[in-house]
C-alpha cells in the first residue's frame, strides 16, 4: 500500500477487543504496532469492545447478565456499567497507553459528536418452536454513522479510539455490538483498510489446521463459508462486520492473529498475513 501526500494519507481502521485486550504485556505490544503505522504516515482509527471488562464489571456489581442468541440483555442499571467500564477504564487505559508511546490518542465514543446514532434492536428469538419478540434492553443497531469528527482529529494527526455505544436521536444510550460498530464505521470513512483483530491466524478452512489458511477471498464467495460450516461462531460476527465495512465503502477488510503484533506491522506492504477479502 503506497503512502500518498498528507491530505489524503490512507486511513486504517482497527477493531481490537477479546482476550488480547486482557494481557497487558499484549496491549501494549499490539499498540505500539498500531502506533508505528501511524508514525509511518498511516491514519489510524481503534474501535475496541471490551467484552471481559464488562462481565467483571456486572459480576462484582451482583447484576445478572444473561446473553440471548450472544447478544448481552442490557438493562438500564447494566447499561451505566457497560459505558463506566468501557469508556472510563478499557477506553481511557488504551489512551494512556498510546500517549505514553508518544503519539496523540483522543478517547471517544459512538456519542461523542453523534458519530454514530443507534437505534434500538428489534430483536427475534425461537421460544417453544415459534419466533417470538424478545426485549434485549439497551442494546442497539448502528443506524446511521457520521464521519466528521474523525476525519478532522486525523487531519490533525490524532489517533481516535473509540468504544461501541452510541445513543439514538433522543439521547437514550446503547450498547452496540463491537464488529457491527467497527464494520459500520470502517465503511462511512472509506477505510483503505479495515482490520480485525482476532486470536487466530484468519480465516481456515480446517479451524484447527493452520495451514488451511485462506489468504485472499471474494466477498461473494464467503456466504458458501457459512453454508458448509467452515466460517462458525465467533467468526460469523467478524465476517458480517467485514461485509458491512466493504459494502459501505471500506476498499478492502483483513482477519488478522491480535496475539502476533509482529504481524500488524507487515500489513501494509505484505498481502499473504491474514485473511484479505475483497470486494
Amino acid at each position: 500500500m503506497e503512502l500518498e501526500d498528507p491530505e489524503s494519507k490512507p486511513i486504517l481502521l482497527f477493531k481490537y477487543g477479546g482476550n488480547a485486550m486482557s494481557d497487558d504485556r499484549l496491549k501494549k505490544e499490539i499498540l505500539k504496532s498500531i502506533g508505528a503505522l501511524h508514525a509511518q504516515g498511516f491514519n489510524v482509527v481503534i474501535v475496541h469492545g471490551g467484552g471481559p471488562f464488562i462481565k467483571k464489571a456486572l459480576n462484582e456489581a451482583k447484576i445478572e447478565s444473561e446473553f440471548i442468541d450472544g447478544q448481552r440483555k442490557t438493562t438500564a442499571e447494566a447499561f451505566e456499567y457497560v459505558e463506566m467500564t468501557l469508556k472510563g477504564k478499557v477506553n481511557s487505559n488504551l489512551v494512556s497507553l498510546l500517549n505514553g508511546l508518544g503519539h496523540k490518542a483522543v478517547g471517544l465514543s459512538g456519542q461523542d459528536g453523534q458519530i454514530v446514532i443507534a437505534s434500538k434492536r428489534q430483536h427475534e428469538t425461537l421460544i417453544d418452536g415459534e419466533r417470538k419478540a424478545v426485549d434485549l434492553g439497551q442494546v442497539g443497531d448502528v443506524a446511521r454513522v457520521n464521519p466528521g469528527l474523525i476525519h478532522l482529529l486525523l487531519e490533525n494527526n490524532f489517533i481516535p479510539v473509540i468504544s461501541c455505544t452510541a445513543a439514538d436521536e433522543t439521547g437514550v444510550g446503547y450498547n452496540v455490538n463491537g464488529d457491527m460498530f467497527a464494520g459500520h464505521l470502517a465503511g462511512a470513512l472509506k477505510a483503505d483498510e479495515y482490520v480485525v483483530l482476532t486470536d487466530v491466524d484468519g480465516l481456515m478452512k480446517d479451524k484447527d489446521d493452520p495451514s488451511t489458511l485462506i489468504n485472499t477471498i471474494q466477498l461473494n464467495d464467503l456466504k458458501m463459508l457459512v453454508d458448509d460450516g467452515t466460517i462458525q461462531g465467533g467468526m460469523i460476527p467478524k465476517i458480517e462486520s467485514c461485509e458491512i465495512a466493504l459494502n459501505k465503502g471500506t476498499k478492502s477488510a483483513r482477519i488478522i492473529n491480535g496475539t502476533k503484533p509482529g504481524q500488524l506491522q507487515k500489513i501494509a506492504g505484505d498481502s499473504t498475513i491474514g485473511t484479505n477479502i475483497k470486494k
